[in-house]
């Protein structure tokens, strides 16, 4: 279902953007092929049969609002730029964008041809008599489908972070995958299972105590309690895998799944500790000071959390279905 899901979203953002591509197309709203007139303001004077002259396009923000048709609050337009003229006074110019250039050249920049770099054709210039200023018509690159490039760029630089995190996890979970296997071996999550029998029993009835699932469970809670939140992600999908081999409808999450996801999603925590480094990087004084906020809040999402699940499931509609998938599953096994 969660395929489907994706699957009928990425089909609406590609549906979105390309009619929005076409309105622009059709509202020619990034003024593909229309000369604009700009003020050219130099220091440099035109010679020989080129010339490379380095400057600012002036615009007011009544000519750059009329030109394009926007509201933008705008003082004025001074966008630096490079010329490179040929001896009839045309040529092309090419400008990088910065902190003062308008937000709609900056959209068009990231579908132009060079990174973050607008280009266009001088079609004309008239320089001054000081050649302090000059007066020019420019035509900038056509730009087109702009929301569909964000569309597949974005596909492509959230791959990439995807990447990134799944190969970021893999110390991880072999580090701690690793210590609860050392840690099942030396008979701890035995003890912690024991300790923490008629808690387990009540929250997870559906689980044999001694199932490997409790202590995945156990230590998933007591690694999110000590604010490891990285330990913690491992430990969780090795009990959900440990739960799922409980499941009689795979595909379907069991009754322990969702009270074990409430739980996990809660953040029960008694040291958060990765909020409290992070208040240390920006140079808190007091770092400790969201210890006991952090728990009260923690743990009425918890609380919150488990009393719903229970109360869900406890609904008929649920609890029919759980009572047909488990005779199903007495009758394959009886078979």
């Amino acid at each position: 279902m969660l395929n489907y899901i994706w699957l009928s979203l990425i089909v609406i953002a590609l549906v979105v953007g390309v009619g929005k591509d076409i309105n622009d197309e059709v509202r020619n709203t990034y003024r593909n092929g229309t000369p604009l007139e700009v003020m050219f303001i130099s220091s440099q004077v035109p010679s020989g049969t080129a010339t490379r002259c380095e400057g600012q396009f002036y615009l007011t923000a009544k000519q750059f609002n009329d030109f394009y048709g926007t509201s933008s609050q705008l003082e004025e337009v001074k966008q630096p730029a490079v010329l490179s003229l040929l001896q009839n006074k045309t040529g092309n110019f090419i400008f990088a964008c910065t902190e003062v250039t308008p937000v709609l050249w900056k959209d068009m920049a990231k579908s132009a041809s060079g990174s973050d770099k607008l280009t266009g054709k001088v079609e004309r210039i008239e320089f001054s008599d000081d050649h302090g200023w000059a007066k020019a018509t420019i035509v900038m690159e056509s730009i087109r489908f702009v929301k569909l490039k964000a569309i597949t760029q974005a596909a492509i630089d959230f791959a990439n972070i995807a990447v990134e995190i799944a190969i970021g996890l893999i110390g991880v979970m072999s580090l701690w995958l690793g210590l609860i296997k050392v840690a099942e071996e030396a008979g701890l999550v035995k003890v912690l299972t024991r300790l923490l029998a008629p808690i387990t029993k009540r929250i997870f009835p559906d689980v044999p105590p001694d199932h490997p699932a409790i202590g995945a469970i156990i230590m998933n809670t007591a690694a999110n309690m000590l604010g490891l939140s990285n330990a913690a992600t491992p430990i969780g999908l090795k009990a959900m895998e440990e739960l799922n081999k409980l499941n009689p409808k795979i595909g379907t999450a069991t009754n322990a799944m969702v009270t074990f996801l409430a739980i996990n999603t809660g953040g029960l925590i008694l040291i958060p500790a990765t909020a409290m480094a992070v208040r240390a990087a920006v140079g808190s004084t007091n770092i400790g000071i969201i210890i006991g906020t952090s728990i009260f809040a923690a743990g009425c999402a918890t609380i919150t959390g488990i009393i719903a699940s229970k109360i869900l499931q406890r609904l008929p509609k649920y609890k029919r279905e759980l009572m047909d998938d488990t005779k199903k599953l007495e009758e394959i096994n009886n078979g």
